[in-house]
């Protein structure tokens, strides 16, 4: 037993989605099915924004950073919830469930702060079209998204040893599939008040500081497109923001959900499948929003699959 402020356990039990067998085989398969699509999808976009010179632009650049960051921080839990589903006793070691807990931080927080970056890409994009090349240089694009992973690693970390500076001493059961604050908080035996206003500031501050940018950006927007006269010019306007509103909602809503409310108020089983959702839905989802509705995306898809063609011929 170690005394203080340091954990009592070696490692933690997660408890996982289910324990019924039948429907972990059946789990598996689905989630496996989504993972794969969520990698190829985040990856197979990546690799066609550099590939195609027309989508080397800041609103692609940012793309490119956004299905990374969804690859990682889905990357940073399904794999090892996957393996859960094969084991019997489904345990972490303290200090994976540390790492796993500050990657997942860091990338959500990555993402929070991306998406703002986006809407002000859109911004500038739709209200200052003359000047978007002068205001949006690739020199500071690379200093946004610098800016996001560092200030999302900051948390991550604080997050994390704010988390493990609590004393584990009784169950080591975590009532989840990945090592997340609320759940670890629930087994702790020292006082969570400081803990609990902490992850209450932090996650308030972000996602309200990151929406308040979101909503700004997006009121110009709105008034610069009602200003446009012609309806095919509001049109085109909006179709270049509807991709990145669909993802804002989505990642918002969930967000909120999970984090903005009082320890009091949550249910570990509510959160565990929302949490399904938020980890291994909208990273799958991103990609095929972003190709499906985006003409560019299509476009390039179909020279680079023409270029194939040829080059078999």
């Amino acid at each position: 037993m170690v005394e203080g402020n340091h954990s009592a356990v070696s490692g933690f039990i997660l408890f996982g989605l289910t324990d019924d067998p039948g429907l972990q085989v059946i789990l598996f398969g689905v989630f496996l099915v989504v993972y794969l699509v969520s990698v190829l999808g985040n990856l197979g976009l990546i690799v066609l924004i550099q590939a195609s010179p027309q989508l080397h632009t800041p609103m692609y650049f940012f793309l490119s950073h956004l299905a990374f960051t969804d690859f990682c921080f889905t990357s940073s839990v399904t794999p090892n919830m996957l393996i859960q589903f094969w084991q019997e006793v489904k345990s972490m070691t303290f200090l994976a469930c540390a790492v796993q807990l500050c990657c997942f931080v860091t990338f959500v927080v990555s993402e929070l702060y991306l998406l703002s970056v986006m809407a002000y890409d859109r911004y500038v994009a739709i209200c200052t079209p003359l000047l978007y090349v002068i205001l949006m240089p690739r020199k500071l694009c690379i200093q946004m998204v610098a800016g996001t992973y560092i200030y999302g690693v900051s948390v991550g970390l604080v997050q994390a040893v704010s988390t493990f500076q609590l004393s584990f001493c009784g169950s080591n059961v975590v009532n989840h599939f990945y090592c997340d604050d609320v759940p670890l908080m629930a087994l702790a035996c020292s006082d969570t008040h400081v803990k609990e206003l902490l992850l209450l500031i932090i996650a308030g501050f972000n996602t309200l500081c990151s929406l308040v940018i979101v909503l700004v950006s997006y009121a110009f927007i709105l008034f610069a497109i009602l200003r446009i006269q012609s309806a095919e010019g509001r049109q085109k306007a909006f179709s270049t923001c509807a991709s990145h509103l669909t993802s804002i909602s989505i990642f918002y809503a969930t967000v909120i959900f999970m984090y903005l409310q009082p320890k009091s108020s949550h249910s570990l089983h509510t959160d565990k499948f929302a949490s399904v959702f938020y980890v291994v839905v909208i990273p799958m989802l991103n990609p095929l929003i972003y190709s499906l509705r985006n003409q560019e995306v299509k476009n390039s898809v179909k020279k680079i699959i023409e270029k194939l063609r040829l080059a078999i011929k």
